[in-house]
């Protein structure tokens, strides 16, 4: 049968787990600046090729063209407990956009198993950051763990069932303490 070919880039500032969050999608190995996965989804097999871009946006510059161009969906990734690397997300974006102005964006915060331990009204703020900031973006946002595999299989769902039209019922979840899922 066809292989159908996606690209996505996956962007984000140093520490924020993108490396564990491939870990946990791709499996064990290795995992360097492109991983593949191929996947059987509904009898045409999906052949998932990831390019990832890490460090701060300006040593990354050189990176981001190639990484950003073809992409089908680009990932922008923060940790949950650090609101630095979710002001950085701005300029990932805007970077990227030059390079792909059609790609679906999703926003990720990860760590979300630490993000739990913090007070309930730091929760809250920084959700309510994190849901403004993908509004702007026009991108879905999704809390994860990569340690609990929390969400991470979940947004390659999404992502194949936007691109290829696919009947996926995804829920709303809004409530502070819990994974938070909003589009």
């Amino acid at each position: 049968s066809d292989v159908v070919s996606v690209k996505i880039s996956l962007m984000g500032d140093s520490h924020t787990g993108k490396t564990s969050f491939l870990k946990t999608y791709a499996g064990d190995g290795d995992i360097s600046d492109q991983v593949d996965k191929t996947l059987s989804v509904q009898g045409a097999t999906i052949s998932y090729s990831i390019s990832v871009v890490g460090g701060d946006v300006e040593s990354s510059t050189h990176q981001i063209p190639s990484a950003c161009r073809d992409s089908m969906a680009m990932f922008f990734m923060f940790d949950l407990t650090s609101r630095r690397t979710m002001n950085s997300v701005i300029e990932w974006y805007k970077v990227a956009r030059k390079w792909n102005p059609t790609a679906i964006a999703v926003l990720i915060g990860t760590k979300f198993d630490e993000f739990v331990d913090l007070p309930i009204d730091l929760q809250w703020a920084i959700a309510s950051q994190a849901r403004s900031l993908a509004k702007a973006m026009n991108a879905t946002l999704f809390f994860s763990s990569s340690a609990y595999n929390i969400n991470v299989n979940k947004i390659f769902k999404f992502v194949t069932a936007k691109l290829f039209d696919l009947q996926w019922n995804l829920e709303r979840n809004l409530t502070i303490g819990e994974p938070i899922i909003d589009f």
